[in-house]
């Protein structure tokens, strides 16, 4: 890799640490590069238009503090980063180096263009995906606003695009083609699992589960198990298998908890988990009859890479990025046909030809690892030269922001 500085924004992992929240997918990403870069890098960290490089000594201070969960890091993380937007300035060693920004941070900002253009970087962007442009009933306004900015943003800024999935790139390149903009060098780098290594329990987990894992928002389908278990409940009462959910409360949540206040049967057989670990969500993988993902839309979905590593099965809505990473082990579904689920569910187990298909292929899985990732992007990273003539902005670029309530210098949507 050629000897440009690397500046890595790190707002978004800024705010998760201040709000101690659960990391989602795309923080998990922010993490890993991180780890790959943060020897190197300087940090950037953004509010409300304003843009602020941190100097050697600085940068590694809050690289470190980001990884620490411990008694007063709140504090020492604000000192930080306040002390760091109140001092202007580029690192001298910074001017032409490559601006990294995977955590979807404030790119449809025309302040963050402009800013980009004066100090004279070559902006790379991931777009992780394109789900409040092609399934914008599932999003708040708002985020449906924000989300088009970046990709315009990106579209017509950037020196390079990161995606994902092949499925990712191809909604790129149609807004694009749709929108009459251009699209920038883009490369499609598979993302990795976190390699999990859970421990046994000391007893036994009693009657099987099927586990569900993402954020619970309208856009994952939740609904549809909800109907299945109610009918399963119906006919085969308490030896019926246990539905596990797994995640934090997101958009479009309210129709679940409405539907488990609402269906008594249901206690005792559906669990919601809002906050699991690591070690703890390892072990519920491996111990699941099968991870069931009937989401709507989806980016990539490393749920189902960290699934098939384990070993688990997967039963998943049929969608393109699926195909593209489950490598043909997951049982696909559409997500319309509702009996389709039910019919497979209530009879997948140890026996099932799909259970027994997916554990013979699934020997043959060959996941991307965060070094094949980072081998690629580096490999694509010194390719990339100025964009000599970015297209002039646009009016719906807006720097009018509101204050967050939980992060009083930060932010993040």
């Amino acid at each position: 890799m050629s000897e440009s500085a690397i500046l890595l924004d790190v707002t978004r992992l800024v705010a998760r640490s201040w709000t101690r929240r659960l990391p989602t997918g795309i923080d998990r990403v922010c993490y890993a590069y991180l780890r790959r870069f943060a020897a190197r890098a300087y940090a950037v960290i953004q509010h409300r238009g304003i843009v602020r490089v941190l100097d050697r000594r600085n940068s590694d201070a809050l690289f470190q503090l980001l990884g620490d969960e411990g008694e007063g890091s709140r504090g020492r993380l604000a000192f930080l980063a306040l002390r760091s937007l109140l001092k202007p300035g580029l690192p001298r060693l910074c001017h032409g180096g490559i601006y990294l920004n995977v955590g979807h941070t404030d790119f449809d900002l025309k302040s963050h263009a402009k800013w980009v253009r004066g100090a004279d970087l070559r902006p790379v962007y991931m777009v992780h995906d394109l789900i409040p442009i092609t399934h914008a009933h599932h999003c708040r306004e708002h985020a449906v606003r924000r989300h088009t900015g970046r990709v315009i943003g990106a579209l017509r800024n950037a020196c390079g695009v990161i995606v994902s999935t092949g499925a990712v790139a191809d909604d790129l390149e149609a807004f694009a083609q749709k929108n009459a903009l251009p699209v920038p060098p883009m490369v499609v780098a598979s993302l990795a699992g976190e390699r999990m290594y859970p421990k046994p329990r000391a007893s036994t987990e009693g009657r099987p589960y099927f586990l569900c894992v993402g954020t619970i928002e309208s856009r994952k389908n939740h609904a549809l198990l909800v109907n299945i278990w109610r009918r399963l409940i119906e006919r085969n009462g308490a030896q019926s298998p246990r539905l596990l959910i797994v995640g934090q409360w997101g958009v479009g949540s309210q129709r679940l908890r409405d539907m488990l206040i609402s269906s008594p049967q249901l206690h005792g057989h559906v669990t919601v988990l809002d906050r699991c670990g690591d070690e703890e969500m390892g072990r519920l993988v491996k111990g699941a009859r099968a991870l069931l993902m009937p989401t709507l839309c989806e980016g990539f979905g490393l749920p189902m890479v960290e699934a098939i590593q384990l070993g688990t099965p997967v039963i998943a809505t049929d969608l393109p990025c699926f195909r593209e990473i489950g490598q043909g082990i997951p049982t696909l579904l559409p997500p319309s046909d509702e009996a389709a689920w039910e019919a497979l569910i209530e009879h997948f187990g140890p026996e099932h030809p799909e259970h027994i298909r997916q554990l013979d292929r699934a020997r043959q899985f060959r996941p991307t690892s965060w070094n094949d990732h980072f081998f690629k992007i580096e490999d694509w990273l010194p390719t990339l030269s100025e964009r000599k003539h970015p297209l002039p902005e646009r009016a719906n670029h807006s720097d009018r922001l509101p204050m967050s309530a939980n992060l009083p210098f930060l932010s993040i949507e």
